[in-house]
């Protein structure tokens, strides 16, 4: 019997019941594989700005302090911490963002978000949450590629291993 935290299948079931999850997994990463690089492509044509570095806004946006280690915003927006560092120096650049030392440890370094760049966030959402809205909406036109039959149910597979 193989156990995938509340998932059991047993040894009859078990190539089955892996396959599933593993069609489920691929399904909902090519789906949201797509979305982002649309999204991508529509906040650089449209705004200037790149996926990432609106996430890690977004992000530094509703953190306490409207700060975050170095460390902590990398693994948030999944980059490890020299992509991070890149990130965030392209976000000064912008002047979405700054950096700032730890007073207690001074080789602790924060992003921290500036006034324009939580201005740039809130002119953003509403039509950023739009596109997504309409991506999804219009996802079989939008991409015939993908298959998108029993989404929902590769979603519920995933959501029940979550804990």
């Amino acid at each position: 019997m193989v156990m995938c935290m509340y998932m059991e299948f047993s040894e009859g079931k078990a190539e089955a019941g892996a396959r599933n999850l593993s069609a489920s997994w691929a399904q909902v990463v090519a789906v949201v594989a797509a979305v982002d690089t649309t999204l991508g492509k529509w906040l650089v044509d449209n705004y200037g700005l790149g996926l990432t570095e609106y996430r890690a806004a977004l992000l530094l946006s509703r953190a306490s302090g409207r700060e975050l280690r170095i460390t902590e915003l990398a693994q948030r927006v999944g980059l490890n911490q020299s992509s991070v560092t890149r990130l965030v120096g392209r976000m000064e650049s912008k002047k979405l963002a700054f950096r700032d030392t730890c007073p207690d440890d001074k080789r602790g370094v924060y992003a921290v978000i500036t006034e324009h760049g939580l201005d740039t966030i809130k002119r953003i959402r509403e039509p950023y949450e739009a596109k997504i809205c309409e991506l999804l909406g219009n996802a079989a036109k939008q991409y015939p590629q993908l298959d998108l039959v029993d989404l929902d149910r590769s979603f519920a597979t995933l959501s029940g291993l979550i804990s």
